[in-house]
């Protein structure tokens, strides 16, 4: 049995649904202590109860956007001994179908980095008394804020943001392990949404992307961005 001071715990956003519930699995599965939040509600009640069988789970829905939600997460993550990791995975895609720049509604694009930019600092802001020494930072970001895709200028501009915002935060604190983390196309909602009507069944599940996630959490990599399919070779033993 781990102690208080062994145990690590990890802060998950969006982890009802893709990526975010598979991490939220594995970590689990490998003792880790849980704090998770999603928009949905009754799928993350359905998660806690789920998790809560192998693990101390503590789950609160809300919308990330809202300073009240995130100044709530600051007050659960008091309650733990310390956080080992924050994984920024919640975000939005914006309108679907992907429209040009040039026909984009600015008050979505304003809703888009809100929510892909904004939010995840936020939370870190929330947290930041309950980071300990050497805690993983992770911001899911996409080769579409590094590769200028037609349709995806709203999205994409916002997690290149995402992604410098990232680079300034590891360079401004270096007792931190910062990572932003492009996990690559997935068989998600999100990406579903992104090519609405298409078949998207050949695109791999998001628990293929999950080791990637785990040799940063449980590694010693130094901050910066990574692509998950480029760390498969180093990939931390399953537990």
């Amino acid at each position: 049995m781990q102690t208080r001071q062994q145990q690590r715990t990890a802060l998950i956003t969006g982890a009802s649904r893709g990526l975010g519930l598979a991490l939220a699995r594995a970590l689990a599965r490998r003792g880790w202590n849980l704090i998770l939040t999603a928009r949905d509600e009754q799928r993350l009640r359905t998660v806690r109860d789920e998790l809560a069988d192998i693990t101390h789970v503590a789950a609160i829905g809300g919308d990330l956007t809202t300073a009240t939600h995130r100044h709530a997460l600051g007050i659960l993550a008091q309650g733990h001994a310390g956080l080992d990791a924050v994984v920024n995975n919640a975000g939005t895609l914006g309108p679907s179908p992907l429209p040009e720049l040039l026909d984009y509604p600015l008050e979505d694009l304003a809703e888009v980095f809100e929510s892909n930019v904004i939010a995840p600092l936020g939370v870190l802001q929330a947290v930041r008394d309950e980071l300990k020494p050497g805690a993983r930072v992770v911001n899911v970001t996409s080769d579409a804020g590094v590769n200028p895709y037609h349709g995806w200028g709203g999205y994409g501009s916002s997690k290149a943001a995402l992604e410098q915002l990232s680079a300034v935060l590891a360079a401004e604190n270096p007792a931190l392990k910062v990572y932003w983390v492009d996990p690559g196309d997935m068989r998600t909602d999100m990406h579903q949404a992104a090519f609405p009507g298409e078949d998207i069944s050949d695109r791999p599940l998001p628990e293929t992307r999950v080791p990637a996630f785990i040799t940063l959490l449980e590694g010693d990599l130094p901050s910066g961005r990574y692509v998950a399919s480029t760390l498969a070779h180093v990939a931390v033993e399953a537990a």
